[in-house]
């Protein structure tokens, strides 16, 4: 490009962005966005611990997939419930977002919520983290926050027809069978990747889904094929909400909210724009600038799955200090079993 060309384009963005946030729509909906991250971060940890627990109780692993007595004992652990409340609280933050703002600007904000649980998971377990994951985190923030400021500029919204429901639908209806199938197959050879990005697919269809009946409820268009939307919903989050507590038990909390907070919106941004059109204004070169923050943050989880300090301890692949650093002489070792334990606050 020349440098007019670059010029008119810098006064374009400029325009465009001011516009966008003169929108009382866009001032309310990005707080509330940001508030259901900081109940997400702080619900995900309380939940991993509840699982972590129940884990410990029942004397199995549930990597492969929580059984039925794990998922009732989750009910009576105190810090599952409290996580469970904190995480309805920012699925309300995150509903009352969607109507105020267009969905791919909402969703991709979420990514506050990894740099929160980061630093949680790390006062909780002892596991500092390294260059490496912070890299990674880096990565994953700095994609998805390039992807949310260019679509806060050109993100519009429209109507959704019935044919466009029916391609959501029957997109989730694969998504489902395909997730279903690697889950029966492969089940005891999955790790928390796998189940963090099943869910964070399933999420983007829960959030794409949530906007659709919350729009047509309030334009009391409460008919049958509304009422399919609600069942899909239901049941893309409550597949998502069992990969999940999955996959706390075969990874830290923050490895799972990495996965959830890039996936999920780069899931409903593509549902977005593809399939709702909530990009059309956007000119081509916005269009790449998407792809390169969307390749960025998935580069981001996939290192941070790799090289996460708890992973990479718990796998035995690298010795990690974990907890305070005994002194001289103590028996106490940095890697011992016990150590995690008795370095951080007991939570129910």
């Amino acid at each position: 490009m020349s440098v007019g060309v670059w010029a008119n384009t810098a006064e374009e963005v400029g325009d465009q962005l001011v516009g966008a946030f003169q929108n009382p729509g866009l001032l309310l909906g990005i707080p509330l966005a940001l508030a259901g991250a900081v109940f997400m971060s702080l619900g995900a940890q309380y939940q991993h611990r509840g699982v972590e627990k129940v884990e410990r109780l029942s004397g199995a692993d549930g990597a492969a997939g929580l059984t039925f007595s794990q998922i009732k004992a989750l009910l009576t652990r105190p810090s599952w419930i409290l996580g469970t409340l904190m995480l309805v609280l920012a699925i309300v933050c995150q509903l009352a977002a969607l109507v105020k703002a267009p969905l791919i600007v909402v969703q991709p904000l979420g990514a506050i919520a990894l740099v929160i649980t980061t630093l949680l998971n790390a006062r909780i377990s002892g596991h500092s983290p390294t260059k490496k994951s912070l890299t990674a985190i880096i990565f994953c923030v700095g994609g998805i926050f390039l992807f949310v400021f260019f679509a806060a500029i050109y993100a519009t919204e429209k109507e959704v027809t019935e044919r466009e429901l029916f391609v959501i639908l029957a997109l989730l209806l694969v998504v489902i069978i395909v997730l279903g199938a690697c889950w029966l197959v492969l089940r005891h050879r999955m790790r928390a990747l796998f189940y963090v990005i099943g869910a964070g697919i399933l999420y983007g269809f829960v959030a794409t889904l949530a906007k659709v009946v919350i729009k047509r409820i309030e334009a009391s268009q409460f008919e049958w094929i509304t009422a399919v939307c609600v069942l899909a919903l239901l049941a893309a989050a409550s597949v998502g909400a069992y990969f999940v507590q999955t996959a706390y038990s075969s990874g830290p909390p923050d490895l799972v909210i990495a996965g959830l907070t890039v996936v999920d919106p780069l899931i409903a941004v593509l549902i977005g724009m593809i399939v709702l059109g909530e990009a059309a204004a956007a000119p081509w070169w916005v269009l790449i600038i998407f792809a390169a923050a969307g390749a960025i943050a998935v580069w981001g989880v996939v290192n941070l799955a790799r090289y996460h300090p708890q992973v990479l301890s718990d796998s035995q692949e690298l010795g990690i200090e974990r907890g305070s650093t005994p002194a001289p002489g103590s028996s106490a070792s940095a890697d011992s079993p016990h150590s995690e334990s008795q370095n951080r606050p007991d939570l129910p």
